[in-house]
């Protein structure tokens, strides 16, 4: 696959479960890396070990993707330590929990746009523009299947899922050809947020999928490289559904 050394990836969410993995793989494969997400202490120490086993650069940003102003912050930190960005993973997501929709208030509303649409929209938006004008780039955005099959429990965070594929397809438009923007629609993973899940939910996502079981964190890496890397030098605009075949 593509020889990532030298590049710079800067993965939000970076510091734990999917982004994790992503951080790991990048530097491993030579990638000097961003980490970003709210807990700064958590990005240090994922930074210190990639630094330790891999010895590339690595940059920890405390961020909350949600507020524009940290989002510009991040910005400005990835290109005054490396000068470049070459790939963005929107990865941060979250879907809290509520009793009802109509116990749904502002604030959690808020909460779940900002850092699943409002946060992937001004990095994509920033650092687009400077890839457009440099020497292009990849940006992956970590979308959800329950961007098309909402249910009553994630109805915001379905929404702003949804609003990410729309705006991927926007996005490859406006910084075509020289950056590639594209989505993976990621089912159920057992990253550490599985550990909250009940037996009975675990077991409600595993009866859905076609492959009869919930994804391992490695099991997206495959698919980031691809979108990250020349291999998908012909794709943009894309969503892949990365699900084991929810129904």
């Amino acid at each position: 696959m593509t020889s990532f050394e030298d590049r710079v990836v800067v993965v939000t969410g970076g510091s734990r479960g999917l982004g994790q993995q992503m951080i790991r793989t990048f530097a491993e494969r030579g990638a000097h890396v961003v980490i970003a997400s709210r807990k700064v202490a958590n990005c240090e120490a994922l930074a210190d070990e990639v630094r330790a086993q891999t010895g590339v650069r690595a940059l920890a940003v405390g961020c909350n993707v949600s507020d524009w102003a940290d989002c510009d912050r991040l910005v400005d930190a990835a290109y005054g330590e490396f000068g470049r960005v070459d790939v963005l993973i929107n990865n941060a997501g979250m879907s809290p929990l509520y009793p009802s929709l109509d116990q749904v208030d502002e604030a959690l509303y808020d909460k779940v746009m900002g850092v699943n649409l409002k946060g992937p929209f001004r990095l994509s938006a920033a650092i687009g523009t400077r890839m457009a004008a440099g020497d292009g780039g990849a940006i992956i955005n970590i979308s959800s299947i329950a961007a098309i099959h909402a249910d009553p429990s994630t109805v915001p965070y379905s929404a702003a899922k949804a609003g990410l594929n729309a705006m991927t397809g926007g996005m490859a438009q406006a910084f075509g050809p020289k950056v590639r923007v594209n989505a993976i629609q990621c089912g159920p993973f057992l990253t550490d947020i599985s550990d909250a899940w009940t037996p009975e939910v675990r077991a409600r996502f595993e009866a859905a999928t076609a492959l009869g079981r919930c994804g391992e964190p490695e099991e997206v890496l495959g698919a980031v490289l691809y979108f990250a890397g020349t291999e998908s030098s012909y794709c943009t605009g894309a969503i892949l559904r990365l699900d084991g075949g929810m129904a």
